[in-house]
């Protein structure tokens, strides 16, 4: 059956409201979005039940994200410093589920900490992956490396260096779309579920791509991108809290 979702929520760079009791809370720092566009028959073959490629003005995106995890703290408890924190590279797709709330679809998540690995992939069903990692910054140029462990396919690889430039002063209708999301689409015990989060808005940055060597995009399911990204950003990043999982339901506000 073909999903009609409700239509989308507005696209905002502010969050739409707090996690008054957060089970999950960290950081995301030094952060490196990479966008290319992507085929949508494509995209909607891999993504839940229940969802859609989520499009801007007929167009949607695959992206490639990487950064530093800080201090991964679960309730009101303080963030740990080291299992809770390390490089990590993601590959995205954008959602849209039958309510309209809009959310990202993780491909593939690389990080360098075994434990949170196995954690995250037993507890939340979500594709985290053991890799080699690092971040390096040398002045306003960074370079993210990243090399997978287990379980593979292994040697799956990014190598992605950029330099920053101007801030944003006022993201585009596009930026918005790749980097305003609050929330998560996922499959839990085969059942599609909407994971919310919250954070101040993103502060931006304009980067100039020095180079990207991935396979990552491919291994995570994917036509490997041709030609270079349609947008490149870096942001310092902003602390993130995570509320409970929720099953699709109405969005705040709509008539049901």
């Amino acid at each position: 059956m073909t999903l009609t979702p409700r239509a989308p929520e507005a696209i905002t760079p502010d969050p739409p409201g707090d996690t008054p009791r957060p089970f999950l809370t960290q950081s995301w720092l030094d952060l490196a979005f990479l966008h290319w566009e992507a085929d949508p028959d494509e995209v909607a073959a891999i993504l839940p039940a229940g969802t859609v490629p989520d499009t801007l003005k007929g167009t949607t995106y695959v992206g490639l994200v990487a950064f530093r995890m800080h201090r991964v703290g679960w309730f009101r408890l303080p963030g740990i410093p080291y299992l809770g924190t390390f490089p990590e590279t993601n590959v995205r797709l954008y959602s849209v589920d039958e309510h309209g709330r809009r959310g990202v679809v993780f491909r593939s998540l690389d990080a360098s900490r075994l434990i949170p690995v196995a954690v995250a992939r037993t507890a939340f069903r979500l594709p985290y992956l053991w890799s080699r990692m690092s971040v390096e910054r040398d002045g306003d140029t960074l370079t993210y490396t990243s090399t997978r462990r287990w379980p593979g396919p292994r040697g799956a690889r990014s190598r992605i260096a950029i330099r920053v430039a101007e801030r944003v002063a006022e993201p585009s209708e596009l930026e918005n779309f790749l980097t305003a999301r609050w929330g998560m689409h996922n499959v839990f015990f085969q059942r599609s579920v909407y994971l919310p989060n919250t954070h101040s808005r993103w502060p931006l940055w304009n980067a100039e791509l020095l180079g990207c060597d991935e396979d990552l995009i491919r291994a995570a399911g994917l036509s490997a991108p041709a030609g270079p990204p349609v947008s490149v950003l870096y942001s310092p990043g902003v602390p993130v809290r995570f509320g409970r999982r929720v099953r699709p339901g109405p969005i705040p506000g709509s008539v049901p």
